[in-house]
């Protein structure tokens, strides 16, 4: 068994919730003020609560909601391979996918990373029975 493994998940997830509010301080200028992460077989999810910094705010104010999302965006694209970067360090497995969106009322961000499977880089089973599903491809009659 490996290091990272024997480490609670909760530290796992409270190393992961500060690195990435540490990681919007350092580009936004305003860290969020809640920050929970989730870990979940291969799906690491961090909620984010108050997020929006002074400027963002009076913007959202004066309805430039969609240059405040867009900027978030950007920001996030600035900041995934950091993200991730951490979300590996904590956690001691490869991202596969960052996946990142804001919403502005009320004020919460949500920063997902999917895991590559343990091993082989596939996914084996789920302890909770769900399986992993792959498009159906076109044409095979479903409608």
């Amino acid at each position: 068994m490996s290091e990272i493994a024997a480490v609670p998940k909760g530290s796992i997830a409270s190393a992961i919730s500060g690195a990435v509010v540490q990681l919007m301080r350092e580009y936004t200028g305003r860290g969020p003020t809640r920050a929970r992460t989730y870990i979940n077989d291969d799906l690491i999810t961090v909620v984010l609560q108050d997020t929006l910094t002074m400027g963002e705010r009076s913007l959202v104010r004066d309805g430039e909601v969609d240059l405040v999302l867009a900027s978030r965006k950007a920001f996030q694209r600035t900041m995934s391979r950091e993200m991730i970067a951490a979300v590996e360090k904590h956690s001691g497995r490869s991202v596969q996918a960052f996946l990142s969106e804001n919403h502005i009322d009320p004020d919460i961000a949500i920063e997902s990373f999917v895991l590559m499977g343990r091993g082989d880089g596939e996914s084996a089973g789920h302890e909770d029975g769900a399986a992993d599903l792959a498009p159906s491809p076109p044409g095979d009659g479903e409608s």
